[in-house]
Parts: structure tokens; C-alpha cells; sequence
């Protein structure tokens, strides 16, 4: 078999527009992943109700998904690379339609948990093979644009999930907000087998049991930790034990991979991609990325709830200038890096983000809304522009022996980083607004209330009548806001640094500076 020849008579330009087209259906089936999400965290009241769940049952809602995406990452990676990589992006994608019809139609929340956890398994698949497509399907030179469409389609789920969500639970039956990834995934199953030429590693790596199973207990074990950290805090056992448990056996399987390629074998991660400066910093900056970008998707919309007093639907049309401001710098950041090099490119998208999100940190309770628009806008572009930059660098360096699993690392740190923003962040609102919150005068059941959340501190002072109590909770809340706003922009003024230090001024492909990558990835025909 010819490993160059491609699938499906696309011939040696890899299909003209086809595969532009195939991206855009992918992208529209990744949607899915991302509404999912989205969509959640709003019909968990509705359905602690209609499933009759307890607190504990509704936690695991969410987390048995995060779990499962996480530990599946690594793994689905490795499979598309064995078996081929269209192949599992189609077995994922009707898992995930059923999954989405189990959910619907879940009669008890321990169904719905088993539905929910096989739905992360599948959105593990089709994220990852998703990003191991586009590295098969498109030149060096074409991927920075491909990511910027498939980040700019990616962002969209943001503000659809709430605003079409919050439509759905407050006019129809609960479990329209699955069903509705069916037509979607339905629609991504066409674009695949019409489009996407079957591709898989030339020689099929074996499969590394010890590493599967360490990477993804280490990965699992991590993600939990900082789930229950945001939940109980930091200093919980709950929260530390599983942390440090996880740090030691993501350091186990450090040592085993590097161990198994001295020894001549096939690890599961080819750990010589972090010797590669753009691999490794790209990673690495579009984690940090993220998790500065979460500092405004964290806080804002809880800011428009509690303290404007908007509906979920509501802010999600709030986030939009972000949103539409993400996609406005995704797409032409390959243009850009193109001209400055990727290091001056990311540089400039983390300044933009610092600087928008000082003036963000600014705001009062008197803060107009054509100022808010304005800064989120230009947080958006700049995030837009070095996420997906960054992303770019890493990929650039993957070939197309290695697309899977290298995707999969790239998503792993990135699915981290807004766990880790979320609990960071949150914990540094939350202490800043226990700080200042009035409770002088308060009962001890009304003054823990009041301290637990700013919901929970407006809830009190409406029961009591009290227009003071309710100002001193937005005033406190506001004021925890802008203090993570402030370490969000801290910690974007620190990737400028590392961008400027350690990414590499031009990719490996326009350099030639010992690129892994091939101008041609191979594509194995059936």
C-alpha cells in the first residue's frame, strides 16, 4: 500500500475545498460537545427535579462527564492511530448520539450518570480525532487557519448554550436539551463519511496497557482533585489527597514512557515531542491561555446574574461581543503569524487580553455597558488569536505517525485549564467577597448563607427586607470579581513572557529547524 496515496479519489491537493468543507462539518459536530457543556449547567435544577436527584447524585451529573472525557483522552488518541482515525471519529459520533438519547430519556439519575459518563467517552473520541483530522487532512502551512475555523466554530457552543438552553427549559420538555446534539451529530456523520479519507498511523503502534491505564487513572485522579478543591477547598482531604495521588502517577507514567522508548518499545507518548520548543510551549501557552480566558467566562455571567439580575438567556446574549470577539481573532491569526512569526503573534493576543481584562478590573457597580462590551470584545480577539496560535505551534509539529496521541496531549492540558481556572479563580473571589461581605447584626444560619454565595447572600437580604444587606453583597461580590479579573490579567502578562522567551519565531515548517512534520501526512486507504 501506498502510504501517501489518498482516500476516496481526493487526489494529490488533498481534495481543493472538500476538505474545508469536511472541516466545517466536523466543527459542527464538535458544537454538539460544546452545547452539552454549556446547556448543563442550566437544566440542573430542572433535572434534580424531574429525576428526583439528591445533591451528591447532581454533582455527579456534571463530574462523571468531566471524568470520563478526561481519562478517554490519551486512549482515543492512540486508537485512531492503530485502527484509523475516521473510523473512531464515526464510532464516536453515533455513541454520542445514543448517549444524548439515553440522557433524555434517562427514568432514574443513576441511568442518567451512566449516560452522561458514556457521552464524555464519546465527546473524548471526537474531540481528539477531530484535531487528528485536521493535522492528516491539511499542510503545515494551511493548519493555523484550519484551527483558527475550528476554534472561531468551537466558541460559538459559549453563548448558543445558554441562550438557546435557557430557551428550550423554559418553553419545552427537559430533554430536548440532548436530543438536540442528534441532528448535529447526524449532520457530522455525512460530513465524515462523505468528506474525511480514512488515515492511521503506517506502522500500527501496539498498544501500551501500562501507559493507558497511569495516564488515564493520573489524568482522572487530577481532574477530580480539582473539581472537589472548587467544592470543599483546597486544604480538604478530598481535594489534596486525590491531587497529589494524581501528580505521582502522572510522574509513574513520565518514567515508565521514557523507560519503554529506551528500551526500544512503542510508549504511548512520544515523549521526544517535548524536546520539540513548539510542541512544548504551544501546549503549554494555549493551557495558560485558557485559563486566563476563563477568568472572564467564570465570572462574568455569575456577575450579570446575581448582581444585574439578568436570566441565563440573558447572559448568554452578554457574552457575545467575547465570543464574536474570540472568532474575530481566530480566523486571521494565521495571516498574522504568517507575517511577525508565531512568538510575536501570541505575544500580542496575551497583551491584548491583559490589558482588556485591567480594564475590566476597574468596573463599579456604575460601569456602563458600552465599556464592558468594548473590553470583553478585545479580551475575545485576543484570546482568539493566541489560542489558536498557540494550538498551531504544537500541531505543526506532529506528524501524521503521531496525529492522534498528540492531539490528545494538546487537548488534555487544554480541558485542564478551566478546571484549574474555575477552582483558582473562584477561590480567589470567594475570599475576597467572605472578606468583605457585611454579616454585622446577622443570625448564624443567615450570616453562613450569606457567606456561602452571593445567591445565597441576595436571598437572605430579600427575605429581610433589607436594601443595605443586598447592596454590601453586590458591592463584595463585585469586588471579588475584579480581584480575579486582576490575577487573570497577572497570569496573561506572564504568558507574554514565556511566549517572547520560548516559542520558537517561526514554526519548524517555515524554518526547517528539524521538523518531525511532513508536507504530505500520510493516508492509508482501506
Amino acid at each position: 500500500m501506498n502510504t501517501r496515496e489518498t482516500a476516496c479519489g481526493v487526489g494529490g491537493d488533498r481534495g481543493g475545498n472538500r476538505r474545508w468543507w469536511a472541516l466545517g462539518g466536523i466543527s459542527l459536530a464538535l458544537l454538539a460537545v460544546g452545547l452539552d457543556a454549556t446547556v448543563l449547567s442550566l437544566a440542573l435544577p430542572t433535572l434534580a427535579g424531574a429525576l428526583k436527584a439528591s445533591e451528591s447524585e447532581v454533582q455527579w451529573f456534571v463530574t462523571a462527564y468531566t471524568l470520563a472525557l478526561t481519562a478517554a483522552m490519551l486512549p482515543a488518541g492512540l486508537i485512531g492511530d492503530r485502527y484509523g482515525r475516521r473510523g473512531v471519529l464515526l464510532g464516536a459520533l453515533v455513541v454520542f448520539g445514543a448517549a444524548s438519547l439515553a440522557c433524555a430519556c434517562s427514568p432514574s439519575p443513576v441511568a442518567f450518570i451512566v449516560a452522561r459518563t458514556v457521552l464524555g467517552l464519546a465527546g473524548a473520541g471526537m474531540i481528539v480525532m477531530a484535531l487528528s483530522v485536521i493535522t492528516v487532512l491539511f499542510t503545515e502551512e494551511e493548519r493555523p487557519r484550519a484551527i483558527g475555523v475550528w476554534g472561531a466554530a468551537n466558541f460559538l457552543s459559549m453563548p448558543i448554550g445558554p441562550i438557546l438552553g435557557g430557551w428550550m427549559l423554559s418553553n419545552v420538555w427537559w430533554g430536548w436539551v440532548f436530543l438536540l446534539n442528534v441532528p448535529v451529530v447526524i449532520v457530522g456523520i455525512v460530513a465524515v463519511v462523505a468528506l474525511v479519507p480514512e488515515s492511521r498511523a503506517a506502522t500500527r503502534p501496539r498498544i501500551d496497557w501500562l501507559g493507558i491505564a497511569t495516564s488515564s487513572a493520573g489524568l482522572t485522579l487530577l481532574m477530580y482533585g480539582v473539581i472537589e478543591a472548587g467544592r470543599l477547598g483546597w486544604g480538604d482531604p478530598n481535594a489534596f489527597v486525590p491531587l497529589l495521588v494524581g501528580i505521582g502517577v502522572v510522574g509513574a507514567f513520565v518514567a515508565w514512557e521514557g523507560r519503554l522508548a529506551r528500551r526500544g518499545g512503542q510508549p504511548l507518548v512520544d515523549l521526544g515531542l517535548f524536546r520539540l520548543r513548539g510542541f512544548a510551549w504551544g501546549v503549554a501557552l494555549a493551557g495558560l491561555g485558557i485559563f486566563g480566558l476563563f477568568g472572564l467566562l467564570f465570572t462574568l455571567p455569575q456577575y450579570w446574574q446575581a448582581v444585574l439580575g439578568l436570566d441565563a438567556q440573558g447572559a448568554g446574549f452578554r457574552l457575545l461581543p467575547a465570543i464574536l470577539g474570540m472568532a474575530a481573532g481566530a480566523i486571521p491569526a494565521d495571516r498574522i503569524a504568517a507575517r511577525v512569526g508565531p512568538k510575536i503573534t501570541v505575544a500580542i493576543g496575551l497583551a491584548l487580553m491583559a490589558g482588556a481584562l485591567a480594564v475590566g478590573s476597574t468596573m463599579t457597580l456604575a460601569t456602563s455597558q458600552a465599556v464592558e462590551v468594548a473590553w470583553t470584545l478585545v479580551v475575545g480577539f485576543g484570546a482568539g488569536m493566541g489560542l489558536s496560535t498557540a494550538a498551531s505551534a504544537a500541531l505543526v509539529e506532529l506528524d501524521a505517525e503521531h496525529s492522534g496521541v498528540g492531539s490528545a496531549l494538546v487537548q488534555a492540558v487544554i480541558k485542564l485549564g478551566p478546571a484549574f481556572g474555575a477552582t483558582i479563580l473562584g477561590s480567589v473571589l470567594t475570599s475576597t467577597y467572605q472578606r468583605l461581605v457585611p454579616l454585622a447584626g446577622l443570625p448564624a444560619e443567615a450570616a453562613t448563607a450569606v457567606k456561602a454565595s452571593v445567591f445565597g447572600g441576595l436571598a437572605v437580604a430579600q427575605q429581610a427586607g433589607s436594601t443595605a444587606l443586598a447592596d454590601g453583597v453586590r458591592s463584595a461580590f463585585l469586588a471579588g470579581m475584579t480581584d480575579a479579573l486582576r490575577v487573570t490579567a497577572i497570569i496573561a502578562v506572564a504568558g507574554i513572557a514565556l511566549a517572547l522567551a520560548f516559542l520558537p519565531r517561526h514554526s519548524s515548517a517555515a524554518a526547517g529547524e528539524g521538523a518531525q512534520s511532513v508536507h504530505e501526512p500520510a493516508i492509508a486507504t482501506s
